[in-house]
């Protein structure tokens, strides 16, 4: 009937006309195809392009911006190095702040030591100013105001052994404690720097480097000053290379600038009088758009911490890349250093690629086509060969055979075709066996199936029973472990000790122990250990170390070698007839009148005194593990401890220290001795109440895995 219906629906579709042919099918696609993959190689080329000019301008205003503060964290180190210099020739006594002449000598030393400073300048808290520095044409120069000239500012020409030769300026009285280098150090009372300044005499702008000089009675006795000429900052700047016509500038966070890379001068002149200018003014106009643009993005410049890379298009549409540092040094400084380089500087050489690449596109775009179109013809008049067979085979028609001589694909499919007819009446009857075969493996399958449901249900029921028999004995053995702690009221009652206990016990119930027992001639004898594992076993190991630890005292035993080998050979014996490799740490603390006696083994009792000193007991040498061996006598010590009022001990299992945070960190001794140290201060409940609550932050929504044990004893 299918078979039928197969027949049917094939001389159907050979009767309808063929609305898109092979052919179309293939040329089509084809052409689409090389359509999609010019234009997305074009698209990838320019985006690449774009992509690439934006790392390269990243990594150049990187790297020029780390030149930049590189050489002007060395450039401005020597001021104050020099100033420090002096310092100590004053101190050490060698000239007197006094002594003019003296200075002259050795600021002429200096100056030719460091050909990157100025001028270097000392000015006394009774106006006498002295100062050697360099003009235009670079030659010493001496600055001199004091008594004998009546206070002018008179400039003077020096030969090479620094005498005075001739008067080059001098201006009327000069006071040099009005000016506002003078008064920022004095203000400061440390080194420190000027504000930005223009020279008196000479058309520059410069900073000072300025400390003051204070005598043995901290009484001001005058300010060292060394001066920088900013135009070096200039000069270093326009030696970079910024891309084609990028341009490099620092400005002040009030938006005056202090030096560019352009070939201006970074203030007015108007007359003998020398203006700072903001960078908005600049004659640059780069500079003039790039001061503007961060201008309108941060209105006050104080509001930039932190390096940032922008880009901004100016007036002409024209893109520009911007990369804004602050700049600042340990005495004060706090300046701005921008980078702005024109997108127009990487992209001339993309552009002509682009072409380039879209021209090699769309002749590729052609010449794909026309081979496609041939290649078409060639791969489907075979096609419709085999259609044709194909037809007659499924009307029933089996006398076909395909002469289709090729060496390809196609070739090979005509002669797979010619086998397939002498063939399809084997492969019918092979199917049937087959379909007989695979019946049958079904069956056996789902038998299998069955007898394996049947097992894992029975698994199941056992697996339910032992659960229910696991959480029975967790139930019983936390319920145990909270019947034998100590009652709050019995904790209040010790005297002398304002004690606080806790315990949460794990989600399969851990071996964790801590008692606070009294006996009857008022020994304080305070218990915490560890079992090792979980479940039942550790729970009553746990308590067969409470009763032994209180039968001892009840006994009055209080050697501690004695009671804790005593207490070991117990839990020895227990261990071995329970058949179990159980042990657990151990330490006691007998207390009487503010004085602790510490023994056994356990995790260190952290101790803060009343002042807030911490001290850490370590008790790995005190005694030996509980249970292990049969008898620990030799290893058990003991150690004496005095407790003064308020002096806090802290007692605690690994539970708190081994505590896992959602992300896998510990918690850690370090941490739980912070929050002690924190809460000192606090009562006994005060502190175990931020111990566990900084513990639960620390551990979050996840399952305790581990008892969380915590006594803490504060002296009254």
């Amino acid at each position: 009937m299918k078979t039928l219906t197969a027949q049917s629906r094939l001389q159907q579709l050979t009767k309808e006309p063929t609305r898109i042919s092979i052919r179309t099918l293939i040329i089509v696609p084809f052409v689409i195809q090389i359509v999609a993959a010019v234009g997305l190689t074009g698209y990838l080329s320019f985006r690449s392009g774009q992509s690439s000019v934006n790392d390269v301008a990243s990594q150049l205003r990187e790297e020029i911006t780390a030149r930049v503060n590189q050489n002007l964290h060395s450039y401005l180190a020597t001021p104050h190095q020099i100033n420090q210099l002096n310092q100590e020739v004053i101190r050490s006594g060698w000239l007197q702040v006094s002594s003019q002449e003296g200075w002259v000598q050795h600021f002429g030393q200096q100056l030719q030591t460091f050909p990157t400073i100025g001028s270097i300048n000392l000015a006394t808290e009774q106006g006498e100013f002295i100062g050697l520095g360099r003009n235009e044409s670079g030659s010493l120069v001496m600055n001199l105001a004091n008594q004998a000239n009546n206070f002018a500012y008179e400039q003077y020409a020096l030969n090479d052994r620094l005498d005075r030769t001739s008067l080059l300026k001098s201006t009327a009285r000069y006071d040099a404690r009005t000016r506002p280098q003078y008064k920022a150090a004095v203000v400061a009372g440390k080194p420190t720097w000027s504000e930005v300044f223009p020279h008196i005499t000479d058309p520059m702008l410069i900073i000072s480097a300025v400390e003051p000089i204070y005598d043995q009675q901290r009484q001001l006795q005058g300010v060292l000053q060394t001066r920088l000429n900013l135009s070096l900052v200039s000069q270093f700047l326009g030696r970079l290379e910024v891309g084609k016509t990028g341009r490099t500038f620092i400005v002040e966070r009030s938006g005056f600038l202090i030096a560019s890379s352009a070939k201006e001068l970074p203030f007015h002149r108007h007359g003998n009088q020398t203006e700072k200018i903001t960078a908005r003014e600049s004659q640059d106009s780069l500079i003039q758009a790039t001061a503007h643009y961060l201008s309108q993005q941060f209105p006050d410049l104080n509001q930039i911490t932190r390096e940032q890379q922008l880009s901004f298009t100016n007036w002409a549409g024209e893109r520009q890349f911007v990369q804004i540092s602050p700049f600042a040094d340990a005495q004060g400084l706090n300046w701005l250093v921008v980078v702005t380089i024109p997108e127009s500087d990487f992209m001339t050489q993309i552009n002509q690629n682009n072409r380039r690449t879209l021209v090699l596109c769309g002749l590729a775009l052609v010449g794909s086509i026309l081979l496609g179109i041939f290649a078409s013809h060639w791969i489907t008049r075979p096609i419709l060969q085999l259609k044709q067979a194909a037809t007659a085979l499924a009307r029933g028609d089996f006398d076909q055979h395909l002469s289709i001589n090729r060496r390809d694909e196609l070739g090979i499919l005509a002669s797979a075709f010619n086998s397939m007819v002498s063939q399809l009446q084997d492969a019918f009857k092979a199917l049937q066996q087959t379909n007989e075969d695979l019946e049958k493996r079904v069956q056996e399958r789902t038998t299998a199936l069955e007898t394996a449901h049947q097992k894992i249900t029975l698994l199941n029921e056992q697996l339910q029973e032992e659960n229910l028999r696991m959480g029975a004995e967790l139930d019983i053995a936390r319920t145990l472990q909270q019947m034998i702690l100590p009652k709050e009221q019995e904790l209040q009652q010790i005297p002398g000790l304002d004690v606080a206990g806790f315990m949460q016990a794990a989600n399969e119930v851990g071996g964790d122990y801590y008692d606070v027992l009294t006996s009857h001639n008022g020994l304080v004898r305070i218990g915490i250990g560890d079992v090792t594992g979980h479940g039942l076993e550790s729970g009553v190991l746990m308590i067969m170390v409470q009763t032994a630890v209180r039968t001892l005292l009840a006994a009055n035993e209080q050697d501690p070698v004695k009671v804790l080998n005593t207490l070991n050979q117990v839990i020895y014996e227990n261990a071995q007839r329970m058949n179990t490799d159980k042990n657990l740490s151990l330490m006691l603390l007998d207390y009487s009148n503010g004085r602790v006696s510490l023994s056994g083994q356990h995790e260190e009792m952290i101790v803060v005194r009343h002042d807030g000193e911490v001290e850490r007991i370590d008790t790995i040498d005190l005694g030996f593990p509980i249970g292990l061996v049969d008898d620990i006598t030799e290893f058990v010590t003991q150690r004496q401890i005095d407790l003064q009022p308020d002096d806090v001990a802290v007692l605690y299992t690994d539970g708190i220290t081994e505590a896992e945070s959602p992300d896998h960190r510990l918690y850690g001794l370090e941490q739980l001795v912070s929050i002690i140290k924190q809460n000192y201060h606090s009562s006994a409940c005060g502190i175990r109440q931020s111990i566990v609550e900084d513990v639960r932050s620390h551990i979050g929504d996840q399952i305790v895995h581990d008892d969380i044990t915590l006594v803490v004893l504060k002296q009254k």
